[in-house]
């Protein structure tokens, strides 16, 4: 049951960061770690990549989404569950944002750019395993 009203509901929500966020701050201190340099929300040279990645890797042409599990519809995921207030809303944000990395994959892949996508819930749970993977990934991609 929700103890929250409408305008506390609402507040709650706009103070939910889009940048910065502590999945995205993990994923650029290990990679910083490992001697990795990179570019942040979709800098480069001086353009914006589509979609604003999160992590530019000019080197590997590479890009990193670290998406939220909620806010991209992570399907299967025990961090991700519909509210049951406003659902038409949500439903339609959520296929939007959704809709949204498709495109923005499509317009990086044909601009030659990798995108990788990091999932909220695998730097929370499988977070050392999540990150080899990474590292794994990025060394089969010649710089």
């Amino acid at each position: 049951m929700c103890t929250l009203n409408e305008s506390q509901r609402s507040y709650n929500m706009s103070q939910i960061k889009s940048k910065d966020t502590k999945p995205e701050i993990i994923l650029r201190r290990y990679l910083h770690g490992q001697g990795i340099r990179f570019r942040l929300h979709g800098k480069y040279k001086k353009e914006i990549l589509p979609g604003k990645p999160d992590v530019v890797l000019a080197k590997y042409k590479s890009v990193i989404n670290v998406n939220g599990c909620f806010w991209h519809g992570h399907k299967g995921c025990k961090y991700y569950r519909l509210p049951k207030t406003n659902v038409d809303f949500w439903k339609w944000k959520i296929s939007r944002n959704k809709a949204n990395d498709i495109l923005n994959t499509h317009k990086l892949n044909e601009k030659g750019w990798n995108v990788i996508t990091i999932w909220e819930c695998d730097l929370k749970d499988k977070r050392e395993e999540t990150l080899k993977n990474l590292l794994l990934l990025l060394s089969e991609i010649k710089p």
